[in-house]
């Protein structure tokens, strides 16, 4: 018989989740990589040919939602990262540098996919077998720390991350 998880766990669970969407990833990483996504015609387009509207919409309004980008349709840079945004790009970043030093979960493993499969490290375990945390592990907890409302808020977005929460090929 399995006891139900406690609701923090199941908050962090969502929010790991909801963190590892790849039009999240890629979004996030885009931006904090080649600066904001300007008004000109296209540009949105351009920098993600390879997802459709649907996922890059879902992508746009849950890093509103989270906190993690400014989209204004009257500024010249239409879509930039918050100082959240900012930090998450860096737990990607370490996510990604950790998982490649350590080829996890394979030596031709993607960004997206790196971070993905890393993250999903920090919610398999059970709390009490994290006291020797990883790096990427230990940036996302204090991340998360760091950030409470997503805990709070991507309960309301994981209603749409069953669609898109496949982990990248």
């Amino acid at each position: 018989m399995t006891r139900p998880l406690p609701s923090s766990l199941r908050q962090e669970r969502r929010a790991i989740r909801t963190l590892t969407l790849p039009g999240l990833i890629r979004l996030v990483t885009e931006i904090d990589d080649n600066g904001p996504i300007s008004h000109r015609r296209g540009s949105l387009q351009g920098a993600f040919g390879d997802l459709t509207r649907a996922q890059l919409r879902r992508a746009i309004d849950t890093a509103r939602d989270l906190g993690l980008v400014h989209a204004d349709q009257e500024a010249p840079d239409r879509y930039r990262l918050t100082a959240a945004g900012e930090d998450l790009a860096e737990v990607y970043d370490t996510a990604a540098r950790w998982a490649r030093s350590h080829q996890f979960p394979s030596p031709s493993s993607d960004f997206v996919t790196r971070v993905q499969h890393t993250f999903q490290l920090q919610s398999s375990e059970p709390t009490s077998a994290r006291t020797a945390q990883s790096a990427p592990l230990k940036a996302l907890s204090e991340w998360l720390t760091a950030h409470p409302r997503v805990l709070h808020q991507a309960g309301d977005c994981s209603s749409g991350a069953a669609q898109e929460s496949g982990l990248a090929a």
